[in-house]
């Protein structure tokens, strides 16, 4: 974001008479801690064609605050700072949270993300619920699940059900090997 359009932003006056929820946000809005918020806002729009709407940064060029829109969704981010109560998930070698995307078009999203640089950790396919599903992890440690809801017919749900039940009484996650943990 230019430096100008971040100093207008951040010269705005306040609404006399605010809202309690901001305009245009829903009821939660995940705050996403990084190591390299700049190049995580950067990946975010090329992978799931994300608008910036707020850039912060430090004099040396850390993000304090971000914000951005996927679809109607809004999504925070920075970088994780000395002493602060969150950690990246590549300090700690895993996130504790995964993030979901409804797409209309989920195969064209998906080979964005994955060109952009998300890895495939459970590739899309059709799930016996009845969606096209599959999950990615982000260069920054951040797990994602896309999909959209699909008409199947009901004999592939069936054995898809009945794959996924097999899998669960192995103790094997359904459509992804290793077993929970080891990934």
């Amino acid at each position: 974001m230019p430096p100008s359009k971040q100093k207008a932003k951040a010269r705005s006056k306040p609404p006399d008479n605010p809202t309690p929820i901001p305009p245009g946000f829903g009821t939660v809005t995940a705050y996403l801690s990084v190591a390299g918020g700049l190049a995580a806002i950067e990946f975010y729009k090329k992978a799931f064609g994300a608008h910036e709407l707020v850039q912060r940064v430090t004099p040396n060029g850390k993000l304090i605050h971000g914000q951005m829109r996927i679809g109607d969704s809004m999504i925070f981010l920075s970088d994780v700072f000395p002493d602060s109560e969150t950690a990246a998930p590549s300090a700690i070698g895993t996130t504790t949270v995964v993030l979901h995307i409804y797409s209309e078009n989920v195969d064209a999203l998906w080979d964005r993300a994955v060109a952009a640089g998300a890895q495939v950790s459970m590739p899309l396919e059709n799930q016996y619920w009845g969606e096209r599903y599959g999950r990615l992890i982000d260069p920054f440690g951040h797990h994602w699940t896309l999909s959209s809801r699909v008409k199947m017919p009901r004999e592939e749900m069936e054995a898809k059900q009945a794959e996924a039940e097999a899998a669960f009484a192995r103790d094997e996650r359904p459509g992804r090997n290793p077993r929970y943990g080891d990934a």
